[in-house]
C-alpha cells in the first residue's frame, strides 16, 4: 500500500508491504531513482518481512526538500520516520545514495542488521583533469555574467553545465543539484567503524559509480562485515543478478 506522512512539514511518500508482524525493513533507494526502482528488493522479501519502501525528499513522489540538504538531514528525516511510525531496530537496506543514509543511520543508531547495496560513501579518485574542469567551471560562474552581462553569460553556463555535467545532475532540479553537490562531497569513512550492526555488502564487480574498491574498504573498516560480489554485474546488481542477488540477501536476513 502506498502512503503520505509529513514530517517537520516535508512529506515523505513510501509503499507499506509485507505481514504486520514481520521484521520491520527500511528500503532507501539510490540518486534519479524511487522506490519503484528497488520495489524487486521488497519484492524477494514481503512474504516474510515488513517493508517500507521509501521515496526519499527530491525522489519520486517526496517532494524536494526546501533546502540544501546534506546526508544528515536525510538520515534526521529518516530517523524521524522510524520514529513516527514506531519502527523499532529496523533492517536497513540501502542502494547507491540510500547507502550513504544507512551508513550514518547505522552509526547514530543501535541498529542489528544493514545491507549495503553498490553503497555510495567513499570519496571517488579523481585525476587532476577532473579538478581543473570543477575550478574552471566555478570560474566562469564568477567571470561570464561579468563578461556577457547576467543573462547571456547564464545560459553560456547553462550550456556548459549540460555538456559537462553527469546525466544524474542534469536531470535533477536546481535545489536537487545543490543536495547532490553537497552530499557527494561527504566523506563517510569515519563513520564505518561505528557501525554495530551485522552487515552484508552486495556489490557488482563492474560497478563504475561505486567501485568494488569501495565495498572492500567498508568490508575492512565496519566491525561486523562481510562482501558478496558478482563478476559479470555492474551499479544495480541486485538488477543484474536477481536470482543470487535474492538468495543471499534472504539467507542473511532470514536463514
Amino acid at each position: 500500500m502506498e502512503k503520505d506522512i509529513i514530517i517537520d512539514g516535508q512529506r515523505v511518500h513510501y509503499e507499506e508491504t509485507g505481514p504486520e508482524n514481520g521484521k520491520q525493513v527500511l528500503l532507501m533507494h539510490g540518486w534519479g531513482c524511487n522506490h519503484s526502482t528497488v520495489k524487486w528488493i521488497a519484492d524477494s522479501l514481503n512474504d516474510k518481512m515488513h517493508v517500507f519502501n521509501v521515496d526519499l525528499p527530491g525522489h519520486g513522489a517526496s517532494p524536494d526538500p526546501e533546502s540544501a540538504w546534506g546526508v544528515g538531514d536525510f538520515t534526521t528525516l529518516m530517523e524521524k520516520f522510524c520514529n513516527d511510525l514506531n519502527i523499532k531496530d529496523p533492517v536497513l537496506i540501502g542502494h547507491s545514495f540510500g547507502g550513504r543514509v544507512s551508513i550514518m543511520m547505522g552509526a547514530r543508531n543501535p541498529i542489528s542488521r544493514i545491507v549495503l547495496v553498490d553503497a555510495a560513501g567513499i570519496p571517488p579518485k579523481r585525476p587532476l583533469k577532473y579538478y581543473l574542469k570543477v575550478y574552471s567551471f566555478k570560474t566562469a560562474k564568477k567571470v561570464f555574467p561579468l563578461i556577457f552581462g547576467k543573462k547571456t553569460g547564464g545560459k553560456m553556463i547553462d550550456r556548459w553545465r549540460g555538456k559537462a555535467g553527469s546525466a544524474d545532475y542534469n536531470n535533477s532540479s536546481p535545489m536537487m543539484r545543490s543536495v547532490m553537490s553537497r552530499c557527494v562531497n561527504e566523506d563517510l569513512t569515519d563513520y564505518l567503524p561505528q557501525i554495530k550492526a551485522s552487515t552484508l555488502l552486495l556489490w557488482g564487480e563492474q560497478d563504475k559509480a561505486t567501485p568494488l574498491s569501495d565495498a572492500k574498504l567498508m568490508e575492512k573498516m565496519i566491525p561486523d562485515a562481510g562482501l558478496v560480489s558478482w563478476p559479470d554485474c555492474g551499479h544495480y546488481s541486485f538488477l543484474d543478478n536477481p536470482h543470487g542477488f535474492r538468495a543471499v540477501l534472504r539467507k542473511f536476513l532470514l536463514g
